[in-house]
């Protein structure tokens, strides 16, 4: 039997719910902090060396780039942590309606935000 449906391969045409992109965003953070998991042991191993290390690793954290890559990384952080917690709480009952769900992916989504924004700030 052959079949003649219409494939759509462009996937910017397809409109994704919000608790699609909230799910796809949560895979996503949890992917960057498990390969900046070497990244992170590095930096304790650094700052607990000596005063030394201490000191230059605090000269290298200076760096805009180094620290737009820090934020990043505790914005991914911010924001799998917060959907860990929509996550849990679904798991309790809470927000497992279709209007519970996509109400809870946007928190997490404009809560992120706005820790991401206050993070930057105190980085910088």
């Amino acid at each position: 039997m052959i079949k003649k449906r219409p494939v759509n391969l462009d996937l910017t045409t397809i409109k994704q719910p919000i608790t699609a992109v909230a799910s796809i965003l949560h895979r996503i953070s949890g992917v960057i902090l498990f390969l900046a998991i070497p990244f992170f042991l590095w930096l304790l191993q650094t700052s607990l060396n000596s005063t030394d290390s201490f000191n230059a690793l605090q000269t290298c954290l200076n760096y805009p780039l180094i620290k737009f890559g820090l934020w990043l990384l505790i914005s991914a952080l911010l924001y799998h942590l917060l959907a860990g917690i929509r996550h849990l709480l679904m798991d309790c009952g809470l927000g497992e309606s279709k209007c519970g769900g996509r109400l809870g992916a946007k928190l997490v989504i404009i809560s992120s935000l706005i820790l991401a924004v206050f993070a930057g700030v105190a980085l910088w």
